[in-house]
């Protein structure tokens, strides 16, 4: 989703419609990275309903915050779910994206909050092979 370009709506009516083949998708060129930020217990039994605090309230360019398992409650973003964020950013590398998306991830937290730290490194691997 962070590297699409095209009107998601209209390639959905376009399918809807039978007419998939004709249309046309536009794609950022740059690499993507996503980082799944999960609710403690998360595969098993999650917390739900702890604070997030640190999301964005500017938009930044090349980096977004998908929400997934949250919830508003009194004005502020609770956890909801297993999977609760996924914080996403665009580079001119795979190396790029990754160190971006990990530096938003940094600026994220609730009470058990936690992710994985290897996401991107088997393609940075390959893009250096290059």
């Amino acid at each position: 989703m962070m590297r699409m370009q095209s009107d998601l709506v209209e390639l959905c009516l376009a399918a809807i419609e039978g007419k998939l083949d004709t249309a046309e998708s536009k794609w950022d060129e740059r690499a993507s990275i996503g980082i799944v930020l999960a609710a403690g217990g998360y595969p098993a039994s999650y917390n739900k309903g702890d604070v997030i605090s640190g999301l964005p309230t500017i938009a930044v360019e090349g980096e977004k915050v998908f929400h997934a398992g949250t919830a508003e409650k009194d004005g502020a973003i609770t956890t909801n779910g297993g999977r609760v964020l996924c914080a996403t950013a665009l580079g001119n590398t795979v190396s790029e994206a990754q160190a971006r998306a990990y530096e938003l991830t940094k600026k994220i937290s609730w009470d058990g909050m936690f992710h994985r730290n290897d996401i991107g490194y088997r393609a940075i691997a390959r893009e250096q092979q290059k």
